[in-house]
C-alpha cells in the first residue's frame, strides 16, 4: 500500500527546538518476517539527510493526539519519529495476542527502520507500560541498529506481577484485556468491574463484561510456569543486552518491580540508569496522589531528560549523560530527589523487625508490635480468613492505576488481619529500598494466600500504604509446581514488598499487616487447594502466625543513614547528605 503523505508542516512553535518543516506520512505499511504488515506514521525532518530515529510501538492507538504532538516535537528536534500499532491494533493487520509476537515484530521493525533512506540506522525506543514491555522485548534480542531504549513503568515477565503474581492473579488485567478487545480502545467506563472480579467462578468472569476473553482464560488455565509462561518470558534474555537503557517508575507504580529488577539485572552492564518518582502508573502527571501531595519538586521536566538521553545516544553529543549519577530516586516525606550510585544504596543497613505480641495482634487495636530483637519464645497470632468475606485493598476498579499511598485506618479495624506496629520514631528514619517479609504460618486450608503490607503511620494516626506483597501456599517453593499444604503444619513464607523510599519523621511508626487476601488487587482463595479461578464455593481457614524463637517472623527495612562522604551532583559537582 502506498503511504499517504499528509502534510508538510513549518513554522512549529517548538522550545529550544528551532523552526523546521516536517513531513507526516501516516500508515506507512511495515512487513513482519510471516507476510503480515504493521501500521506505522512516520514524522520527519524535510531533509535529504539521513536522521536518528526514535520508535514507539503501542496498542492504544498510534494516531492519538499524544502521539501527533510528540511526532512533531521530535521531528522539529532532528529526529524521526516512528510510531506504529501493534500487531491486530488500530490499522495493523493480524490478530492481537499480548506480547508473544512483540519481540520479532520489534526485531522487524527495526530493521525495516535501518533500511529507510530518511534513517541513519540509530534507532532509539521509548515508551510506558506495554510501550514500555515491547522495548525490552525488542532488546532482548539484540537487533542490529537498537542504540538505546527507555523503558518506562515495564512490568517485568507475565507471571511474575502482571497478570500473575506469585500464583496469584490480578483481576484487574481482566479490564486490560477488555479495554484492547477490539482493534480500537473500548469504553470499559459503564462495566460493573467489581462485579465481574467478584463472580465465581472467576474463569467465566469476562462474560459478565460482554466477551469471552482467550488470554484470560489461557492465563487461568496455565497456574503453573509451564512453557506457555517461558515463552512470553524476557528477563533473563535481557540481560543478554549491552546498550544503554533509562528506567523509569514511581513508588506507586504497581508494576514498580519490572523496572527495580531489570536494572538490577543489568548492574553489570555499563550506560544503565535509574529514575523513580513519587508517581503512579501514570508517572509526571501530577505532584499528588489521592489525599497525598508531594510538593513542587514532583513533576520534572521529563521531555528534557529525554532530549538529553537521546541527545548523547542517537547524535553523540557530549553531554554528559553517562556521568550522571546512575540513580535519581524521590524521598517522600521530606519530598526530595536523591542521587546514588547504585541500588539500593550501598550504605543500607537491611534491618530486621520482628513480630511480637501477647497473642493478639488482631486489627490495629490488637497488641502487636514489631521489634528489632526477636524474643527467645514462640507465641502465635490467629485469625480466620473467609473468601466470601475477603480481606479488602483500598483501590479503583480499572486497571490504569492499583492503589496508592492510601489511609488503612479504616481497614484495619477488622479482625481478620494482624497488625505490628513499631514504637514511635524518636528521631527521623530514612526507608529506601526493596522490602521484604519472612513469615512462619500454617492453615487449616489445603492452600491459602499470605499477604503483607508495609505502611507508615504518621503522627495523626494516617496509616500510609507503602507497598505490599503476596505468595499463594501452594508455589511456596516456587512457580513451577503446585504443593499442597499440609494443614496445621508450620511453612516459611518469603514475600517480596518490592520497594519504597520515604523519610518517617519523629512520632512516625513503621507497620505490617498479614492477611489471607488483598480483595480486588488479587483474586480470592478459595483455600480448597482445588484449581485456581475455576471454584465457585471456598472454605474459611484458621490461620496462625508465629514469632519468636526458632519461628521468629519479620520485616526486613532497608534503613539508609546520612552520608558521610560527598555524592556527585548531575553535573558531577559534589555535595553532602542529599
Amino acid at each position: 500500500m502506498t503511504p499517504f503523505i499528509v502534510a508538510l508542516v513549518s513554522g512549529l512553535a517548538i522550545a529550544g527546538a528551532g523552526d523546521r518543516p516536517i513531513v507526516m506520512t501516516y500508515d506507512v505499511r511495515v512487513p513482519m518476517r510471516d507476510g503480515v504488515t504493521l501500521s506505522a506514521d512516520v514524522y520527519r525532518p524535510d531533509t535529504p539527510d539521513p536522521v536518528p530515529v526514535i520508535l514507539v510501538r503501542t496498542p492504544y492507538d498510534n494516531g492519538v493526539a499524544a502521539h501527533v504532538a510528540a511526532g512533531k516535537r521530535w521531528a522539529q528536534r532532528g529526529y524521526a519519529y516512528v510510531v506504529q500499532d501493534v500487531r491486530g491494533r488500530g490499522e495493523s493487520d493480524g490478530e492481537f495476542y499480548p506480547l508473544v509476537t512483540e519481540a520479532n515484530d520489534g526485531f522487524d521493525t527495526i530493521a525495516w527502520i535501518t533500511r529507510q533512506p530518511w534513517s541513519n540506522k540509530r534507532v532509539g525506543m521509548m515508551g510506558g507500560s506495554y510501550l514500555g514491555w515491547v522495548q525490552v522485548y525488542a532488546a532482548a534480542l539484540k537487533p542490529e541498529g537498537l542504540v538505546t531504549i527507555v523503558p518506562s513503568v515495564t512490568p517485568p515477565d507475565p507471571d511474575r506481577n502482571f497478570p500473575v503474581q506469585f500464583g496469584a492473579y490480578e483481576p484487574s488485567t481482566l479490564s486490560w484485556l477488555l479495554a484492547i478487545s477490539g482493534r480500537t480502545m473500548q469504553d470499559i467506563s459503564e462495566h460493573d468491574l467489581r462485579g465481574a472480579y467478584s463472580h465465581l467462578p472467576l474463569y467465566g468472569a469476562d462474560l459478565l463484561l460482554g466477551r469471552t476473553l482467550k488470554a484470560w482464560r489461557d492465563w487461568l488455565d496455565h497456574p503453573t510456569r509451564d512453557e506457555y509462561w517461558k515463552a512470553q518470558a524476557y528477563q533473563e534474555r535481557l540481560k543478554g543486552a549491552s546498550i544503554p537503557m533509562l528506567h523509569i517508575s514511581g513508588w506507586y507504580d504497581d508494576v514498580l518491580v519490572g523496572t527495580t529488577e531489570n536494572f538490577a539485572n543489568l548492574n553489570d552492564h555499563p550506560n544503565q540508569f535509574l529514575m523513580i518518582g513519587p508517581w503512579g502508573h501514570r508517572i509526571n502527571t501530577s505532584r499528588k496522589i489521592g489525599a497525598i501531595d508531594f510538593g513542587p519538586q514532583a513533576v520534572v521536566d521529563l521531555d528534557a531528560i529525554y532530549l538529553r538521553w537521546f541527545d548523547r545516544w542517537l547524535k553523540d553529543i557530549p553531554n554528559g549523560v553517562e556521568h550522571d549519577s546512575k540513580v535519581r530516586a524521590f524521598r517522600m516525606g521530606d519530598n526530595r530527589w536523591l542521587t546514588e550510585d547504585e541500588w539500593p544504596p550501598a550504605r543500607t543497613r537491611f534491618t530486621r523487625y520482628y513480630l511480637t505480641s501477647r497473642g493478639r495482634a488482631n486489627s490495629r487495636f490488637g497488641d502487636g508490635r514489631l521489634v528489632t530483637n526477636a524474643a527467645g519464645t514462640t507465641t502465635t497470632d490467629s485469625y480466620r480468613a473467609d473468601p466470601l468475606d475477603a480481606f479488602p485493598f483500598v483501590t479503583d476498579d480499572a486497571f490504569s492505576q492499583i492503589g496508592g499511598p492510601d489511609d488503612y485506618r479504616k481497614v484495619e479495624e477488622r479482625k481478620d488481619v494482624l497488625v505490628y506496629t513499631t514504637a514511635p520514631l524518636a528521631r527521623p528514619m530514612d526507608v529506601c529500598g526493596p522490602l521484604s517479609v519472612r513469615l512462619f504460618a500454617a492453615s487449616s486450608a489445603r492452600d491459602t494466600d499470605w499477604a503483607t503490607k508495609v505502611l507508615a503511620v504518621r503522627s495523626d494516626g494516617f496509616a500510609l500504604r507503602l507497598n505490599d506483597g503476596i505468595v499463594r501456599a501452594r508455589f511456596r517453593q516456587g512457580r513451577e509446581k503446585q504443593i499442597p499444604l499440609e494443614p496445621g503444619r508450620v511453612e516459611q513464607y518469603d514475600i517480596d514488598n518490592w520497594s519504597t523510599c520515604i523519610r518517617l519523621g519523629a512520632g512516625w511508626r513503621l507497620r505490617l499487616e498479614v492477611a489471607s487476601h488483598a480483595f480486588p488487587k488479587f483474586d480470592r482463595n478459595m483455600q480448597t487447594g482445588g484449581p485456581i479461578g475455576k471454584e465457585a464455593t471456598g472454605v474459611v481457614a484458621t490461620q496462625t502466625v508465629y514469632h519468636g524463637g526458632e519461628r521468629a517472623s519479620y520485616l526486613m527495612v532497608p534503613i539508609v543513614p546520612p552520608r558521610t562522604a560527598p555524592a556527585r551532583t548531575e553535573s558531577g559537582a559534589a555535595t553532602r547528605g542529599r
